[in-house]
């Protein structure tokens, strides 16, 4: 066998470019003693390496046969000469011109090739060679050259493998970022070549996957590169090779040492799947490179797959394994575990029509009941077992009954308990015909504490309620002591519709008597003027100038303003805005603007207080108080009064808006009567609150405080300066509560 060898660079290159090989020819002629060894096979093969003309690597084989006189004595030799596209039968024949000189004939595909012998001196014997050259056999890289001789005296073939040249490289491996840098080491030949990781297969068969991508390294720039592979398994391989068509490759492996590999990523390229008798395992890699064993566990919850012990499945090894479960109890439970030095992963392909029994356990006296049904006649038994890391560990003799198939007939196995104090389980199995696997059947022990469970529920409970009543009384009796409103409030109306009036009342109700808020309201005429001492009331003073002086006097103690908006205060706004600029656009020329006010506000005055006398006397006429009965939003008084005070207070926020002291004012209105777009986008800066949902944060912006007692102390009693903190955030939603009760159901 003739071993290739490649020099340096320029001796490739002259091959390469060298020009297409003649015609192959076979010469016979009278040869020396070089090249022939007595008693080896007389047959060298020499290769010149070239490219043809399809840029594909081959090499011209130049095949020389050495062959004796006496060869040709009774059966002339035969040559054969076999490449991958070629098949060449050669039969040299001797034949007497005279008596001094012989000649070879080769026969060859009906050519003749003539030799002439002589006579050579060889180991003190005197015999004659003659050596027959075929120049040449072509044969692609990868491709073989096959050549045998068979003669008299010898018989005998040799084999040349065309290999091409290979460049060597250096590796080295980030296993962090899963990625390996190449080096290509310096050579003779300067020729580009490429780099890629792949999967190392069958023999040397190599498969780069779906994220392999080849790299050029070219040796005019630095020979290295560096190739990232998504998982880190002991068959990933990096291959280098010439650039030009089927160059040999060269391939080196790294990650056979299996410290290197990650067996994580071993789990994330197998698959498994399920036949009839068996089940398969196979990989990215060839399955039998790895010692995988698979045996069984039985998943008690989820992540939880206790093993089962004795319960290894036997395998065939290939590229993919091979395990047998035609003997294995195919219960949905019943998983397989894939185990890898210290790594495993379980697997569950089972599905509940596979299982021909079932199985459950139950409470007993001084013993655990182990309820049985099958559908096929069979015998089966039952242990007591410790559930421990490595498996459950049996405990007391096993327990057998046999069952004749009849699914709807029940039977029963009792395992007697000594002692709970280990709290044991039972596995039990199919023993005849015996199939592997152990069903591990757990009691809920947790049910021998339900009593102290049952009283730590009581006690909670009772906990529970006593902290409740104390919340209810402390929120019954104690709300006004904890929550006060110490700043008077102004409520204007907005509308005169029975539902939205009634409303505002309820409202103003809840913050005077609830909270012990100082309310004023256009609603509580005669109410208003009983609290106001000496004050004039609105039947006095007519409902704009009542506005203007409880407007300004509630802003000069610092109190709040609060106008509760409704539908219809929309349009009664838009109205108010048209007729103030046709005013404006009439009064422009004539007086300034102080005047123009002084004069409507005077008629406004004049007008809305004959209006009021009327109905004031219509009231006393009647003996009916505003909001004192139910039924006083009817009336048509009732729009004389808030029609007016709405708009004198529209105007006084419009004022407030002027001058930036939007903090006195608040705009409410009530859920259900109401929407938040019905507020005009001129007020968008003034807070808006939806009652009752809103109602801790109008407590906040209204301000609550802690109350105090007549000798001016602090009510400590009510709670802990910390704690009324705390439960008034929760105070404020029970008396929202109460509050929606309040208001009309919509």
């Amino acid at each position: 066998m003739f071993k290739m060898r490649f020099g340096t660079a320029l001796a490739l290159l002259v091959a390469l470019v060298s020009p297409l090989r003649a015609q192959c020819t076979t010469t016979c002629q009278m040869s020396s003693q070089s090249g022939y060894v007595e008693g080896q096979c007389p047959i060298t093969l020499t290769p010149d390496p070239f490219l043809d003309e399809w840029g594909i690597y081959s090499e011209c084989v130049t095949v020389r046969v050495w062959m004796k006189t006496e060869d040709f004595s009774s059966k002339n030799p035969a040559i054969e000469i076999h490449t991958s596209i070629s098949k060449l039968m050669l039969s040299p024949t001797l034949k007497n011109a005279n008596k001094l000189n012989k000649r070879c004939h080769v026969k060859s595909q009906g050519s003749r090739v003539r030799c002439v012998t002589k006579q050579l001196q060889y180991s003190n014997t005197s015999f004659t060679l003659w050596e027959l050259v075929h120049d040449c056999a072509d044969a692609e890289a990868g491709s073989a050259v096959y050549v045998s001789y068979s003669a008299p005296s010898t018989r005998c073939n040799v084999t040349y493998t065309v290999r091409g040249p290979r460049p060597d490289f250096d590796l080295s491996v980030d296993q962090s970022s899963k990625s390996i840098n190449v080096t290509v080491k310096p050579q003779g030949d300067v020729m580009p070549v490429y780099a890629n990781w792949c999967y190392l297969k069958r023999g040397n068969n190599c498969l780069g996957g779906p994220d392999s991508k080849r790299i050029n390294i070219n040796p005019s720039q630095p020979q290295s590169a560096v190739l990232t592979f998504p998982y880190l398994l002991p068959c990933v391989c990096v291959q280098v090779y010439y650039t030009y068509t089927d160059a040999w490759r060269r391939i080196k492996c790294l990650f056979q040492n299996s410290s290197l590999i990650d067996h994580r990523d071993v789990w994330r390229t197998s698959e498994v799947a399920l036949y009839e008798s068996k089940l398969t395992w196979s990989s990215e890699c060839p399955a039998n490179s790895m010692n995988i064993s698979a045996s069984l566990c039985w998943m008690q919850r989820e992540h939880v797959c206790t093993p089962i012990l004795g319960s290894t499945l036997e395998k065939d090894n290939g590229p993919t394994l091979v395990y047998n479960t035609s003997m294995v109890d195919k219960h949905p439970q019943m998983c397989v575990r894939f185990s890898l030095q210290d790594s495993h992963n379980i697997t569950c392909l089972f599905t509940s029509d596979m299982s021909s029994w079932e199985a459950y356990i139950g409470p007993s006296r001084q013993s655990i009941v182990v309820y049985l049904t099958s559908s096929a006649p069979a015998k089966f038994s039952a242990q007591l077992c410790v559930l421990t890391e490595t498996g459950c560990r049996p405990m007391g003799p096993a327990h057998s009954l046999t069952m004749d198939g009849n699914t709807k007939k029940e039977k029963m196995i009792y395992l007697p308990l000594r002692s709970l104090a280990e709290k044991p389980c039972v596995q039990v199995w199919q023993s005849d015909p015996a199939l592997h696997g152990r069903r591990i059947l757990c009691p809920d022990y947790m049910r021998n504490r339900s009593g102290l469970y049952a009283v730590a529920v009581l006690i909670f409970v009772t906990v529970v309620a006593l902290m409740g009543i104390f919340i209810h009384r402390v929120t019954k009796s104690g709300a006004t002591g904890c929550l006060y409103i110490q700043k008077p409030l102004l409520l204007v109306c907005s509308s005169d519709q029975p539902s939205h009036v009634s409303a505002v009342c309820a409202f103003a109700s809840f913050l005077q008597g609830e909270l012990g808020a100082t309310v004023h309201t256009a609603l509580w005429a005669q109410s208003s003027q009983r609290q106001a001492g000496t004050q004039a009331g609105v039947a006095d003073l007519g409902p704009l100038p009542w506005l203007y002086g409880q407007w300004e006097a509630v802003c000069k103690a610092q109190g709040k303003v609060l106008i509760i908006w409704s539908p219809e205060a929309k349009k009664t706004y838009d109205n108010w805005r048209e007729e103030k600029v046709n005013l404006d656009e009439k009064e422009r020329n004539k007086e300034d603007s102080e005047k123009v006010n002084g004069e409507v506000e005077e008629k406004d005055l004049k007008l809305n207080g004959r209006k009021w006398k009327k109905a004031k006397a219509t009231e006393n006429k009647d003996g009916v108080k505003l909001c004192d009965d139910k039924d006083w939003c009817q009336r048509k008084e009732a729009s004389m009064v808030i029609g007016p005070v709405f708009k004198a207070a529209l105007a006084c926020l419009e004022g407030a808006l002027q001058r930036c002291k939007t903090r006195e004012v608040a705009i409410v209105y009530f859920h259900g009567l109401g929407h938040g777009r019905d507020i005009p986008k001129a007020f968008r800066g003034i807070p808006r609150f939806c009652l009752p949902e809103d109602f801790g944060g109008l407590m906040q912006e209204l301000g609550q405080t802690i109350r105090r007692t007549k000798t001016g102390k602090y009510r400590w009693h009510c709670w802990p300066r910390l704690l009324s903190k705390v439960l008034s955030v929760w105070l404020a939603r029970r008396l929202a509560q109460r509050l929606q009760t309040l208001l009309p159901k919509t």
